[in-house]
């Protein structure tokens, strides 16, 4: 929620505290601030003036030559030597009065009359743009008519800024429009609905600085524009000026237990909002659309009262409160159309739903440049039953941010008079009696609580007075009654989230100040826990993918929908009720999602050597219960070495990522073998599923579809792994070996296979025959071409042989060869090459 910080301090007593001394109040409170921006850029020698003739320029169509009355002043004096009246200005003549200047404008809404902020010669606009005099087309120039943008209060602006008729011509517009301001963004938790509005940040600002407050509001000059006077006063009860009344009828108590209304009549919905709103509503995050909204949603971030404005001449017949029909239809303020369920709460007339309780207000009801008359309804609707409602619809709004947290159950009648007195003095109008439909018993109850001497002291550590405690608490808005023992504490109605009695606790820690409490070390004993040689640290697994060149990667573990479905269409999405985003609707199956965007953000950054690894959990659907696993992930694309002039740059292909796996089960002791596979996210023959010696299927890893890598927008092929965590840190104990004293022998075999026959299938069949003297098989050459059948290949292996008690003969080694050849043939039928 973004604040200005003068609307803040009226509210909070005027503390006599810096800007950075009370964003820390705020923190050390519990309210986190996020930013402090300037509600302007920084600019000088802009002051009101108004256009007082104009003519269209000789040679410019789009240009007109305005004279242009501003009053004589420090601004004038300091650029008079560029003036026409430089020497009567320099004599000090006339000061007070009014000049004329000529400034060429090409705005389309400049007219005569128009009241609008004007730089003149030596002033500074944002972006350190100096105003000299100049000449537009032949034309002399002294000044500029500015717009909001030019002042950098506005991003985007159509035209010069028009200022209210009454605007004091010369004067600075820093200071009529009160710039010298700053908005402050404060991060809010979910308990502290409270200060949700100006009026409840102003409240915090001025117990922590022990200035009086009470519930004020800004007696703004709703029909005098020109001073921006802000000062406070309390709100006034409208005279009832009609007795027409709209009856109201609450069927569901339990969910709106109190309810109000009001008919106002013959207002003017085209009547300006006045300027101060305006800026008031821009600088808490809010554009202008029209004096009827923009009250409703002034007192809003004023009070933290929601409110809606119906157009009176489009019901029919009572309002009622009701639940939703199901299926029941209703298009909202936004064009969107949504079809009702039965556990929505809903306001409606005789005949339709008008609008989502507590959310948006529908369409066909909202008032327009046509309405005269309006409904004005002001309610408190029960947290828990608008709770996830808003989502249900795709929907987050200002009222359901409030409503679901809890507004103040006794602040609608204040709200309903506040807005009526705005909308009658902007407007007019007249305004009919309020009609309130209350049931107490669904009120919520603000029980006492009570609040142990002895507990406080013990949690805080620290003698609290017990005038100091009641004095907190009575500032807090609280009702305190002492006894010998403690304090029996009443919390206020919009404090929703004090309810036992560690919450008074940290109330008082709060106030008096986190950091004036003493602090204290803790003992803790612990016992070191006995780390087994069976587990691999999966650190040490990141340590050796980034000693192989990979960054280690942290994503989401929410993703987006369609890029779920892409990677793993054959997986169950666990879709989330509430998202932060629809880019974040479901949890992954899959650690691809995010790297894949990770790697395709870097790779849109001209970086063309990408590897990429993560280790998290993903969430998979098993029997209509969701598993979490732990996975390592990786993702490599590009050339496989940084560029260099010893060695030609060559892209990354299957072997290189399989290296990289096979690395991995190095630290492990024992080996695994790949297997072809099929996955819908990569290429068919480039997929392998990744096995264990018992058989156990540990991930897969390949190069991503061609299809999907176009869909994606990689220009480059991209290989990927994936294994379950849990399996890969699993380890062999190593087990000592003596080493033979005699000779090792080797022996080359080539021979002709088909082509579907793997090699780890060959290495396999080899060990299979236990030859005790066998001790290793190597590949150490792949052929196909010539002299190779079409359909087969050449694989040349080396067999290592030695033997532990003895040297090997030759006859055994031929012996050790043909039985290793003829197993080979028989199970794969391989041949030698001749």
């Amino acid at each position: 929620m973004q604040i200005s910080e003068a609307w803040l301090r009226e509210y909070g007593g005027h503390p006599a505290v810096g800007t950075k001394k009370l964003v820390a109040q705020l923190t050390m409170a519990g309210l986190e601030v996020d930013s402090i921006t300037p509600v302007a850029a920084d600019f000088s020698g802009v002051v009101i003036g108004e256009v007082l003739s104009l003519e269209q320029h000789p040679d410019a169509d789009r240009l007109r030559v305005c004279q242009v009355a501003v009053n004589i002043c420090s601004h004038i004096i300091g650029c008079s030597d560029n003036h026409p009246d430089a020497d009567r200005i320099l004599a000090g003549q006339d000061i007070g009065k009014d000049v004329v200047l000529q400034i060429v404008c090409g705005a389309s809404n400049v007219r005569v009359g128009l009241k609008v902020p004007v730089a003149l010669i030596g002033a500074v606009l944002p972006g350190d743009f100096k105003i000299k005099k100049s000449k537009l087309r032949g034309q002399e120039s002294f000044g500029m008519l500015c717009s909001a943008k030019e002042l950098g209060i506005s991003t985007t602006a159509e035209g010069l800024l028009e200022l209210p008729d009454d605007a004091s011509v010369g004067r600075d517009i820093r200071d009529y429009l009160g710039l010298a301001d700053n908005i402050i963004e404060v991060s809010l938790t979910p308990n502290r609905a409270d200060c949700l509005s100006v009026e409840g940040l102003g409240r915090e600002i001025a117990i922590l600085n022990k200035t009086n407050w009470s519930i004020p509001y800004l007696n703004e000059p709703v029909h005098t524009n020109s001073q921006m006077d802000w000062s406070i006063t309390q709100v006034e009860h409208v005279g009832v000026q009609h007795q027409d009344i709209l009856p109201v009828v609450v069927a569901v108590p339990e969910a709106c237990p109190r309810y109000l209304g009001r008919l106002i009549k013959n207002v003017n919905p085209k009547a300006e909002t006045p300027l101060w709103m305006q800026e008031r509503l821009r600088r808490s995050g809010l554009r202008s659309l029209g004096p009827l909204v923009d009250v409703t949603n002034y007192v809003l971030i004023e009070l933290g009262q929601p409110l809606h404005a119906f157009d009176a001449d489009k019901l029919n017949g009572k309002i009622t409160v009701r639940y939703a029909q199901i299926d029941e239809a209703l298009t909202l303020l936004n064009g969107q159309e949504i079809k009702l369920d039965a556990e929505t709460l809903v306001i409606a007339d005789d005949i339709r739903a008008l609008a989502v309780a507590g959310v948006m207000g529908g369409n066909d009801s909202a008032v327009s440049d046509a309405t005269q008359n309006i409904f004005l309804e002001c309610a408190f609707f029960a947290p828990l039953q608008l709770a996830g409602k808003a989502r249900r619809y795709g929907l987050h709004t200002d009222s359901s941010h409030r409503f679901e947290r809890g507004v103040d159950a006794t602040l609608q009648t204040r709200a309903l008079e506040r807005a009526t007195q705005l909308i009658v003095a902007i407007a007019g109008g007249s305004a009919g009696a309020i009609i309130e439909v209350t049931t107490e018993n669904y009120l919520p109850a603000r029980p006492s609580l009570y609040l142990r001497k002895q507990r406080l002291q013990k949690i805080l550590r620290s003698d609290f007075k017990d005038a100091e405690v009641v004095d907190i608490f009575q500032r807090l808005g609280m009702m305190v009654n002492s006894d010998a023992d403690g304090w029996h504490v009443t919390p206020p109605g919009f404090r929703f989230d004090i309810a036992i009695e560690a919450d008074l606790i940290e109330e008082i820690a709060r106030i008096y100040g986190y950091n004036n409490l003493p602090s204290s070390s803790l003992l803790m004993r612990s016992k070191l826990g006995l780390a087994t040689e069976t587990l691999l640290d999966i650190n040490r697994v990141k340590h050796l993918l980034v000693d192989r060149g990979y960054q280690e990667a942290i994503t989401y573990s929410f993703v987006d929908e369609d890029i779920q479905r892409a990677v793993a269409p054959d997986d169950i999405c666990i879709r989330l009720q509430n998202p932060i985003s629809s880019e974040l609707s479901v949890m992954r199956t899959t650690l691809w999602c995010g790297l894949l965007k990770a790697a395709l953000y870097n790779t849109n950054r001209q970086q063309n050597r990408v590897r990429l690894f993560e280790t998290g959990l993903r969430f998979v659907n098993q029997s209509g219960q969701t598993q979490q696993q732990k996975m390592l992930a990786g993702l490599i694309l590009g050339s496989a070495n940084a560029e260099q002039w010893g060695e030609k740059t060559r892209k990354v292909d299957f072997f290189d990522i399989k290296s990289d796996v096979e690395a991995i089960f190095t630290l492990l002791d024992y080996s695994v073998h790949f297997v072809p596979a099929q996955h819908p996210a990569l290429h068919p023959g480039q997929t392998a599923a990744i096995l264990s010696e018992k058989g156990d299927n540990i991930g897969l890893l390949g190069m991503l579809h061609p299809h999907l890598e176009k869909q994606l927008g990689f220009d480059t092929q991209v290989f990927l792994f994936e294994v379950d965590q849990e399996l890969i840190l699993k380890k062999q104990l190593p087990k000592f070996k003596s080493l033979s004293k005699y000779p090792s022998v080797r022996r080359d075999m080539a021979l002709i296979v088909k082509e579907d026959v793997a090699i780890a299938a060959l290495i396999g069949c080899i060990k299979s025959g236990n030859e005790q003297s066998l001790q290793d098989v190597v590949v150490f050459d792949i052929y196909r071409g010539k002299g190779v059948e079409e359909g087969c290949k050449s694989v040349a292996l080396s067999l290592i042989m030695q033997n532990n008690s003895q040297t090997l003969i030759d006859s055994e080694i031929d012996a050790i060869f043909n039985r290793t050849l003829e197993t080979l043939t028989n199970k794969l039928s391989a041949k030698l090459r001749d």
